[in-house]
């Protein structure tokens, strides 16, 4: 089933951007790295509408917080409707 495997994009999706979160509180991590340079583009296309919508708080950056709350939603959604579908 197609929502089956949209539910594993979602799952995936989340682990790369918890993983790319958890490596920013790295200091000296080496961005210059052809894979890290991939995961930060991959993960700021995700992050920068969330950017453009809450400023930081206090230097605090709280896109990452929003994206990891609407990413389950927006997932659900999508399952909802494909399921509706019988997709």
């Amino acid at each position: 089933m197609l929502s089956v495997a949209v539910i594993y994009f979602f799952n995936l999706l989340f682990i790369v951007l918890l993983v790319y979160c958890l490596l920013t509180w790295i200091p000296g991590i080496n961005w210059s790295n052809d894979f890290l340079r991939f995961l930060r583009n991959f993960c700021e296309f995700f992050f920068a509408p969330f950017r453009a919508l809450i400023p930081p708080i206090g230097g605090f950056d709280l896109s990452p917080f929003f994206a990891f709350l609407v990413l389950p939603i927006f997932a659900r959604a999508i399952v909802f409707v494909l399921r509706t579908l019988h997709l």
